[in-house]
């Protein structure tokens, strides 16, 4: 496969696409797949075909709102609909050329307007499942520009320019990352995909594999290709069988095309990968654990030095980027890294996917430029808090993350920024909360989950988050005391300082966040004996001495 023959696939397709007055993309996502987009999908070619119209039934990845899924989208009117049954395909396709379905519509312009695509721009456009629609939007491109027409110190000069971070959470500079791996001794070296997404309420790796998932591959050997490296393997969870399913086909077809296997794009370049699931662990999140993982072992992290760029996996080199990371690739060597830099805040460049969850209108997958303000994702986006209650904060990072309160939402979104205030960027969720949320509630559920993902290797984090958890209970059910509430502080700081992994390390963050901006809520369980949000179930007649 040469550029020459990789620009004739996509004219082809775009000849084919021509023939067609109109497309109408099914949204088939695993939330939408849950709520039968896939008899929609049929019931709409059904009705197409009946209707002697050229009509293009394509199913396509996540299209961002998920709260209003299933979602069609019919072009080139642009038209959304928002919870479309089967019942509804021959009155969309009725309408084509007409007036929209009455009470179909999605009129989401502002959610739309304030984001930017880059991670997303092919997600809801073309059909994940197959490699020439992935093509004709100048897909591998950017691969065999990197081969035909650049070094692989050209391709790690683009990545540093560009300003990238790591998504997965960490946010170390992409372009150190790889240059480190490039220069690391070894004859062989190996390049890993993160997919394990573990965090609560964050499904922004899983939606980018199931709706692009050449996207991810490309990235993938573009990387390869500047360090140096032979071989890849993507580390998905489980519990994401459609993610699997379509990178399983999707390994297929571009080997088949000559993108992935020997002798890439005519060159001496040769690449492949190969998928590995995990078993759902959190801690296999944390690159040493995913590591033991792929080899066969127990997934429990390592103390670092040497880190894997150095000794990874089976001790060879080895670059670990989580998904949305490499799928910003791809895009950075066509457009050039300046063009990436041009995006984003002075020390956090490009655009960050969110999952956006909880209590707020517009749930789905968003993605913005670095620095927004957080009061825009909730307010304008987000739609804000529904049902009438206040917001009252707003997590980010997971269980890993803080709980950010009403008076800082202004801040700007950044790696930075959000450390600065006592909670992270995480690999990307969002997580809203209003009136009805107990913050000391909220901190024990975090610090349950923590606690039940420790692989137990280092006793803080093992013993340090079941304590905090036993304490966090006594005060929520109203039998703790203000000397447990000091204990807790003390044992956060322990924890966070002297746990081996970053599971460990940032376990702490929910507590300390919400001791910092709602410590009276601490107080009323403690003191008062009541739960101001009433979520709670107090004990009764226990006598508490302090």
């Amino acid at each position: 496969m040469n550029i020459e023959e990789l620009e004739q696939i996509a004219l082809n397709v775009r000849l084919e696409n021509a023939k067609y007055d109109y497309e109408v993309n099914v949204c088939m996502d695993l939330a939408c797949i849950s709520q039968h987009s896939d008899q929609l999908k049929d019931a709409l070619m059904k009705a197409a075909e009946a209707s002697g119209k050229k009509v293009l039934v394509r199913r396509t990845g996540c299209m961002g709102p998920c709260s209003r899924g299933p979602l069609v989208r019919v072009d080139p009117e642009e038209t959304l609909y928002q919870h479309v049954n089967a019942g509804y395909a021959e009155a969309i396709v009725a309408s084509l050329g007409k007036q929209p379905v009455p009470g179909l519509q999605c009129d989401l312009n502002e959610h739309f307007e304030l984001q930017t695509r880059v991670v997303l721009e092919n997600a809801g456009h073309i059909n994940p499942e197959k490699i020439d629609d992935y093509i004709a939007r100048d897909g591998y491109k950017a691969l065999l520009k990197a081969l035909t027409e650049m070094t692989p110190n050209d391709v790690l000069q683009q990545i540093t320019e560009s300003g990238l971070r790591g998504r997965g959470g960490g946010g170390y500079p992409t372009g150190l990352k790889w240059g480190t791996v490039s220069k690391a001794a070894g004859d062989l070296k190996y390049v890993i995909c993160n997919g394990d997404e573990g965090d609560p309420g964050a499904f922004m790796d899983r939606s980018v594999m199931e709706s692009d998932p050449h996207r991810v591959l490309e990235g993938m050997a573009i990387a390869a290709y500047a360090v140096g490296a032979s071989k890849g393997f993507v580390y998905v969870r489980a519990e994401y069988p459609l993610a699997v399913a379509r990178l399983t086909a999707g390994l297929r077809d571009a080997r088949r095309r000559g993108l992935l296997g020997n002798n890439i794009g005519n060159t001496p370049f040769g690449f492949d990968v190969e998928i590995r699931l995990g078993a759902g662990a959190f801690v296999c999140g944390e690159e040493t654990a995913l590591i033991a993982s792929i080899e066969g072992l127990r997934g429990t992290p390592k103390p670092r030095p040497p880190y894997p760029a150095v000794s990874g996996l089976w001790g060879k080199p080895t670059l670990i980027n989580n998904v949305e990371t490499y799928a910003n690739v791809a895009p950075i060597i066509r457009k050039g890294g300046k063009w990436f830099a041009a995006m984003g805040s002075e020390r956090s460049k490009g655009t960050k996917v969110f999952a956006l969850t909880g209590k707020i209108k517009n749930t789905g997958l968003v993605e913005v430029p670095m620095g927004i303000k957080l009061r825009q994702i909730i307010e304008v986006i987000g739609g804000g808090v529904p049902d009438g209650h206040t917001f009252k904060a707003v997590q980010t990072g997971g269980p890993s993350g803080g709980c950010i309160p009403a008076e800082l939402l202004d801040i700007g979104v950044s790696y930075d920024a959000l450390v600065k205030v006592g909670s992270i960027m995480g690999s990307g969720g969002i997580i809203v909360m209003d009136s009805t949320s107990c913050m000391v509630n909220v901190a024990k559920f975090f610090i349950e989950f923590c606690m039940t993902e420790s692989c137990g290797k280092c006793i803080p984090c093992r013993a340090g988050t079941a304590q905090m958890f036993t304490l966090l209970t006594r005060i929520c059910n109203g039998t703790g005391t203000i000397a447990d509430l000091e204990l807790l502080e003390d044992l956060c700081v322990t924890v966070k300082e002297t746990s081996l992994c970053g599971l460990g390390q940032t376990a702490p963050n929910p507590v300390l966040s919400t001791l910092k901006y709602f410590r009276n809520e601490y107080i009323e369980h403690i003191v008062h004996k009541r739960c101001p949000a009433g979520v709670c179930a107090m004990e009764v007649g226990v006598e508490v001495t302090a």
